[in-house]
């Protein structure tokens, strides 16, 4: 098969499952472009191990960066416009049809997403991840600039805090002309079914990691009474961290010898460090910037606890079960985590961890208090957690899964 992904960035460090996807389709012996469609990300001075290994760079296809400064977006579309515009005069013209494309033609987004598709691209698979991409996946087809079966991805911010602000019916014209959908968790497959998908259309397809990078090791109360605990997660709203902040402030009178470990970077990152200063944490709670798996895992093995606080955001953006927290269960790590979004669908409440109710603070702090408490318990439940993930999202099972999906909807579509 010919597989086509779309993505907005590529590659970018905190969406391995997209990598994951990627890289299982070469393996199985198919062949692989990318399109990113929002151009290079800003930040390429990390990147995972295997995008070096699979030469991912020499696959992508990247279109042009698109200014935030509305003046020089104009200027260099334009002028990006006039030359290309040989290519393919009539879909040039039609691009910057607003009554037809409405913001995403004024914003010029349109434009500049459309451009690496004027001269035809056919392929057997095009494999949208997140929705958002999936509508410009459609019009792409619509305009017959791309060609082939197309499946779209659910995976959390596209049917959360996209909704508020395009409506719920941003979606029609996709569910009625995408050949097939995956959601990566059922939470997030019944708000696509409510919202119109068929229900025959949609199937859950977790994001998988790869077990054997995270070996399994039996947790017990450490020879030096420190009990380390570990969150990994981008520093943003969505991912709660402030909560474990706050709920460690709660611990520490009776339990002095813990220490806080948090993996990842984002725009919450001094509203972080001042709530640890004014918490007088500074010797606890540690901000340890954007580490590479190798690095992540390096942690994790002298951990103890992990917490992954996921909430609602404000603007309505929502979970799936996070990688992070299927890194750690992996490992045999006993977790706590939020009722929120598809967490439930991996973390089984008092069996592998716990689960708390979001922005709950003090639920987290008599949480962690427990664990501490009862060391007895981190075997078992690290146990638990390493069978489920093994069980419901190992990557290779799932890419086996995927390449027979894809395979499925193409036999369909061809009758």
């Amino acid at each position: 098969m010919k597989v086509a992904f779309l993505v907005a960035h590529f590659p970018v460090l905190s969406e391995p499952f997209i990598l994951n996807q990627i890289v299982g389709v070469i393996e199985r012996g198919h062949e692989v472009d990318i399109y990113s469609l929002d151009g290079i990300p800003q930040d390429t001075s990390k990147v995972h191990p295997l995008v070096v290994q699979y030469q991912l760079i020499n696959r992508t296809i990247y279109a042009h960066s698109r200014p935030e400064n509305e003046l020089w977006r104009w200027i260099k579309g334009l002028s990006l416009l006039i030359a290309n515009f040989y290519k393919n005069p009539a879909v040039c013209l039609q691009l910057l049809n607003s009554s037809r494309y409405v913001s995403q033609a004024k914003s010029l987004k349109m434009l500049y997403r459309a451009l690496p598709f004027l001269q035809k691209k056919s392929y057997d698979i095009i494999h949208c991840q997140f929705s958002t991409l999936g509508v410009f996946g459609l019009w792409f087809r619509q305009l017959g600039l791309i060609e082939g079966k197309l499946i779209s991805t659910f995976r959390g911010s596209d049917i959360s805090k996209f909704l508020p602000k395009w409506g719920k019916k941003v979606y029609q014209e996709l569910f009625l002309e995408t050949d097939f959908f995956l959601a990566n968790c059922e939470f997030f497959k019944d708000k696509a079914v409510a919202l119109g998908c068929d229900a025959n259309k949609i199937h859950v397809h977790g994001s998988g990691i790869d077990c054997q990078n995270f070996t399994f090791q039996e947790r017990h109360f450490p020879e030096d009474n420190i009990v380390r605990i570990a969150t990994t997660g981008r520093l943003v709203e969505k991912k709660g961290i402030e909560y474990v902040i706050l709920a460690i402030a709660q611990v520490i009178p009776t339990h002095p010898h813990i220490e806080y470990n948090i993996i990842g970077d984002g725009e919450l990152k001094q509203h972080l460090q001042k709530l640890i200063a004014d918490l007088n944490l500074n010797d606890v709670v540690k901000l340890l910037g954007w580490k590479q798996q190798k690095e992540i895992v390096e942690i994790l093995d002298k951990c103890h606890i992990f917490v992954a606080p996921s909430v609602t955001g404000k603007d309505g953006n929502q979970d799936a079960p996070v990688n992070t927290l299927k890194e750690a269960m992996a490992m045999g790590l006993p977790v706590i985590s939020t009722r929120h979004g598809g967490i439930p669908e991996l973390v089984e409440d008092g069996v592998s961890g716990f689960l708390v109710p979001e922005r709950d603070t003090q639920a987290i702090a008599s949480k962690l208090t427990y664990l501490i408490e009862h060391p007895q318990l981190w075997v078992k439940m690290g146990k638990a957690g390493r069978a489920r993930v093994e069980e419901k999202y190992d990557m290779h099972k799932l890419n086996d899964e995927l390449v027979a999906i894809y395979q499925q909807v193409l036999t369909v579509n061809s009758k």
